[in-house]
């Protein structure tokens, strides 16, 4: 026997390092970059365009090398704050402020002869500033949306216990515990090694509040069949023998997904690099917190035992 519910502080305290830690990121990320998160031009307008060099000199030059000759260039043509990902095998991802696709192939035209190398544009993608903001406000509106659509359909099918809002709202927190955890993460890579967010980082997020919501449903509804058949008379022990009960479920379909999303990450190509870490953080996370956070939220709820949301506070004699 496993007693997770004995151990909530031990959870919650795991919790609030990884919250406390990713609201320093957002603010060191504010006063460093004037925002909390490295913002893509899906956000912000600009350009992005995928550039396939072909060095014409025999010798061939690492990528790494080339990627800072890259950098080197692109300041000295005036695009000093542009951002610069290698893509693997010659293609570079170029992210830079607002042009048209005449001024990207001069620019291409310009690397290609500062850099003795053939260039190809592969890919180009305009954002013009007033479709970025629409974009950026549609997003955020659309995870509230989800957020708050969620917890209505938790207390609706949770309808038939005592108090169905607590259920809701204790599962709202652990989505919220997630996506926190998630963008802190990515602020952290944002301040660090440059990694701007952009509409697919959305559309990571929207999938991990399904699969979280997912997984605290299943834990949920065992918890409310072995209330129902009375198995226990503490509300505690319900709690710790359903997950018990539900972690192999939970583990096998986590294990399943990550290993399919791993296959992406390192197969998949640069251009959805980030979007799969997101939904890898997401698999890891939202499982932890359909096990370790939702459900010990309801004992606390249940037990009104405040004091344990704080990781080893003094219980009261």
């Amino acid at each position: 026997m496993i007693d997770f519910v004995g151990k909530r502080q031990w959870f919650f305290l795991i919790s609030w390092i990884l919250v406390v830690i990713g609201i320093i990121s957002l603010v060191i990320s504010q006063i460093q970059i004037k925002s909390p998160l490295q913002l893509g031009i899906d956000f912000t307008g600009g350009t992005s365009m995928i550039l396939q060099f072909s060095p014409i000199d025999s010798h061939e030059v690492p990528w790494s090398d080339f990627q800072s000759q890259l950098r080197q260039e692109m300041a000295e043509l005036g695009y000093d704050k542009a951002r610069i990902q290698d893509a693997g095998e010659g293609d570079f991802i170029i992210s830079t402020r607002e042009i048209t696709s005449d001024e990207a192939s001069e620019l291409a035209e310009k690397l290609g002869t500062e850099l003795d190398s053939q260039v190809e544009i592969i890919d180009y993608y305009f954002v013009s500033g007033t479709v970025a903001a629409k974009t950026a406000r549609n997003a955020v509106i659309a995870v509230i949306i989800a957020a708050v659509a969620m917890m209505f359909y938790i207390v609706w099918a949770f309808r038939r216990m005592p108090s169905p809002f607590r259920w809701g709202t204790c599962a709202i927190i652990a989505l919220i515990h997630d996506v926190f955890i998630i963008v802190g993460i990515f602020s952290i890579l944002g301040w660090l090694g440059g990694v701007a967010i952009d509409a697919l980082f959305i559309t990571g997020l929207l999938a991990v509040v399904g699969y979280s919501i997912n997984n605290t449903v299943v834990v949920f509804d065992r918890i409310r069949e072995n209330v129902s058949r009375h198995i226990r008379a503490d509300f505690a022990e319900t709690v710790n023998d359903s997950l018990i009960e539900t972690l192999g479920r939970c583990l096998n379909t986590a294990l399943t997904t990550i290993f399919v999303l791993l296959a992406l990450f390192l197969f998949g190509g640069a251009t959805i690099h980030y979007f799969v870490l997101v939904l890898i953080l997401g698999v890891i996370i939202g499982t932890y917190s359909s096990v370790c956070i939702s459900s010990q939220l309801l004992v606390v709820w249940e037990k009104r035992e405040w004091r344990a949301l704080l990781p080893f506070a003094k219980r009261p004699a």
